[in-house]
């Protein structure tokens, strides 16, 4: 039930146990009134595992045919705007204060000096970021939703205040990395307190709403921030960041559902903490290095670190990812993975406008907001991508995201000239879009199918709350291998033009075979396996909306 003031409280409205949202812990689940299942709600619990031999299929969401998709309005409505509007906003002054103080930097320099600390102001923002996503579901074990948040948001005005009084770098510095991680723990929030904040069927706009917040604040970041740089007012911009973050501290109490505490918050997960936080901090290094090897030699210590945090994970008792992601019959590591190689190609907006001012001769600010289209392409396209509903369609669209991203950067490199003419120019804007939509097209529904994976409450939460680590994680790594193929590019800026984004292209193609493994390995396994042809197609074809794809019972 839902009380008088709008909050879901009880365990029906937050998609666990029961009530409209509650995910069904059967595999293939037959519709109320067919001969498989008479009467769903009031079968024995034996009746849902008819086909315990059956692996599980992949977390895609899905809807039976005769169901509308819901709609954005009923997101945006009394009962869930309050909270949906709080959780975007979370998501986006994380992104925002990403470009907001890189274009900031300069003037601030300028101002209190410290410019051989230029690049950590960004280093250890980024660095922060990751290690505060990865400890977003202990914060909801033990403060649940609103007590996290109102820790989100606390750290964040804190970390704005002190950027905005800092006499000097090193100050400013430990503001940043104050700022990382309550902007960090916002952005993990976001998508893990979707499970317990809104019921199950708009899970998928829930998510593509907080994805396309990482899109504005990348479009409005380097505005934002360039329109402050320009007045000289870089410490009115960090004030006007707290003045955000405690609007939004104080009506987190009153519009979040109070849900997602536990009594046993478990112990906090050091040893991945550490590897993660020391890839993370090489990765982040490279990318001001100078010379091409070193850059090499720095993106290749943080992939070996990546790799010791995956072994450590496998083995370890306590972990950051779910366990159903290092289980060979889970496609959840290929969601991750494929959300990675989107992400990763998010961070060729950095240089986009580079290019735009070297080779097209376009000004500052109309170059910025050339990069910026990648951003625009991804935000619009998940609004039209979150209204699907089909199991078929969400599929081809996972596949085609990727798909779609590298052949936009092919192009865009293809089309790169020296002293390129406007009329070639304009052409760059319609090609970033579409790069940009396929990153739109498929991450909403990686996210729910994430967050799908599993049949466990608190395994699902540690599913949701991994998407944000993925994303940070990969973005840093985007722009380490970025500067790398500038590097490799020459002097020239056409060679470094083409190596960047052709680089880019095949790096995020390989995304094609990552959705393909997402999408098709639980569906190979589960034709191979004991089921009825028959039973199978069926169940194919009208999954619940609320299934998700984990089998009763398995140990996850």
């Amino acid at each position: 039930m839902t009380p008088p003031n709008g909050r879901n409280t009880g365990p029906d409205n937050h998609g666990e146990h029961g009530g409209p949202g509650a995910p069904d812990r059967g595999v293939g689940r037959a519709r109320p009134g067919t001969a498989d299942d008479p009467d769903s709600r009031g079968a024995p619990a034996g009746r849902h595992r008819a086909r315990p031999s059956a692996p599980p299929e992949p977390a895609l969401p899905a809807a039976p045919a005769a169901d509308a998709p819901p709609r954005w309005r009923e997101l945006l409505g009394p009962e869930h705007r309050g909270a949906a509007l709080v959780m975007a906003a979370g998501v986006l002054v994380g992104a925002v204060n990403i470009y907001l103080a890189s274009s900031l930097l300069p003037t601030t320099v300028a101002d209190i000096g410290g410019e051989r600390l230029y690049a950590w102001g960004m280093t250890v923002y980024l660095v922060a970021m990751v290690i505060a996503t990865m400890l977003v579901s202990r914060s909801l074990a033990r403060w649940g939703n609103t007590g996290a948040y109102v820790a989100g948001f606390a750290l964040f005005l804190a970390g704005s205040l002190i950027c905005a009084v800092s006499p000097g770098m090193p100050t400013l510095l430990v503001g940043r990395a104050v700022q990382g991680l309550g902007g960090g723990l916002l952005s993990g929030l976001g998508f893990a307190v979707i499970r317990t904040a809104l019921p199950r069927r708009l899970w998928t706009r829930g998510n593509a709403l907080m994805s396309a917040m990482y899109g504005v604040g990348n479009f409005a970041g380097p505005a934002l921030g360039g329109l402050f740089a320009q007045f000289g007012s870089w410490r009115t911009a960090f004030a006007l960041m707290a003045v955000v973050a405690a609007v939004c501290c104080a009506a987190v109490v009153r519009v979040v559902p109070r849900g997602g505490r536990s009594a046993t918050p478990g112990p906090v997960p050091f040893g991945s903490l550490a590897l993660v936080t020391a890839a993370t901090t090489a990765v982040s290094v490279t990318g001001v290095l100078e010379r091409a090897w070193a850059m090499a030699l720095g993106i290749a210590a943080a992939l070996v670190l990546t790799a010791a945090f995956v072994a450590y994970e496998r083995r370890g008792p306590v972990r950051v990812f779910p366990a159903a992601t290092y289980r060979s019959d889970s496609p959840l590591k290929w969601v991750y993975l494929t959300l990675a190689l989107l992400s990763f190609g998010v961070a060729v907006e950095a240089f986009v406008p580079l290019f735009g001012q070297r080779l097209g001769g376009l000004p500052p600010l109309a170059a910025g907001f050339f990069g910026a289209a990648v951003s625009l392409g991804w935000s619009l396209t998940q609004i039209a991508s979150s209204s699907v509903a089909r199991a078929g369609t969400v599929r081809r669209l996972l596949v085609a995201g990727p798909v779609v991203l590298a052949t936009g950067l092919a192009v865009l490199g293809l089309l790169q000239r020296a002293d390129a003419p406007l009329a070639l120019v304009a052409v760059w804007v319609p090609v970033l879009f579409l790069a940009g939509a396929g990153i739109g097209a498929a991450y909403p529904h990686l996210s729910v199918a994430a967050m799908t994976s599993t049949a466990d409450p608190g395994e699902g939460g540690r599913a949701a709350a991994a998407i944000a680590t993925v994303t940070s994680l990969a973005t840093a790594f985007g722009t380490a291998v970025a500067g790398v193929l500038v590097a490799v590019g020459g002097p020239a800026p056409l060679g470094q033009a083409r190596w960047t984004l052709l680089g880019f292209a095949v790096i995020c193609a390989t995304g094609t075979f990552t959705a393909r493994a997402a999408t098709a390995d639980g569906r190979a396994k589960a034709r191979a396996g004991a089921r009825p042809a028959a039973a199978a197609a069926a169940a194919d074809q009208d999954l619940a909306p609320d299934a998700p794809a984990t089998p009763v019972g398995r140990d996850v």
